[in-house]
């Protein structure tokens, strides 16, 4: 593991381990570049990708704070919430709403890439950090794909889990949109009407065609998307 790496991994344990909480102060680079025997340039880039994956904030003139609590993911990537939230120390549990087969209305079946009114399994979730709603999962599946999805206990796997054992995953889409919540998603959310959501659509594919076409809302106090890109020369 180069120092880099070491850093970042420090960073990660205290924030994780509870020992540095929400608002406390991150080492200064300073500080990084004696205890990893690194150049500030090193220290400083740890620090911005931290920063660039919300762990962190970054005030000119202040120092280094840890980011208050908000899930995030990256817009590049497929993770499982349930790895997400644990990665972060925190608590995980989901409550299954819904969980049964129905015919494909049209939008449904043009995302699976079946007829209209073929069977599909449909599920609703709800996923938590700290027993906080963090994300509405609405997900159709190809039964012909995923004969088996309608047995599984969703409150101990998460569909992700599920499907990446039973049909890897080789492509993604996804669409991305800021919204403001309908009634029965504000319930399932326990946010007020008026809190911008964030809602990701998402088709994926295994060998055999399309897997499934999913909806994830988010309540945008409580996520964060980020990301860091590496060009090469």
């Amino acid at each position: 593991m180069n120092k880099f790496t070491k850093i970042k991994e420090h960073i990660y344990h205290k924030i994780e381990s509870g020992e540095w909480p929400e608002n406390h102060p991150v080492s200064s680079e300073n500080a990084l570049c004696t205890q990893f025997s690194v150049s500030r340039m090193t220290a400083r880039r740890a620090l911005q990708e931290l920063a660039d994956e919300g762990l962190v904030i970054r005030t000119q003139g202040s120092g280094t704070y840890v980011a208050p609590i908000k899930s995030q993911t990256s817009f590049m990537a497929i993770r499982n919430i349930a790895d997400e939230v644990r990665s972060r120390g925190h608590d995980y549990r989901a409550k299954v709403h819904l969980l049964k087969e129905q015919p494909a209305s049209a939008q449904i079946a043009e995302a699976l890439e079946l007829e209209e009114g073929a069977p599909v399994y449909h599920s609703l979730i709800t996923h938590y950090e700290n027993d906080q709603p963090v994300q509405l999962e609405e997900r159709f599946v190809n039964p012909t794909l995923v004969p088996d999805y309608l047995k599984q206990d969703y409150s101990k796997v998460t569909p992700h889990e599920y499907l990446c054992v039973v049909s890897p995953l080789t492509e993604a889409s996804h669409q991305i949109e800021a919204i403001l919540p309908v009634h029965s998603v504000c319930q399932y959310l326990s946010i007020d009407r008026h809190e911008p959501c964030l809602r990701i659509f998402r088709r994926t594919w295994s060998s055999g065609g399309v897997v499934t076409f999913a909806t994830l809302t988010h309540p945008g106090s409580r996520f964060k998307l980020g990301g860091h890109l590496t060009f090469k020369e």
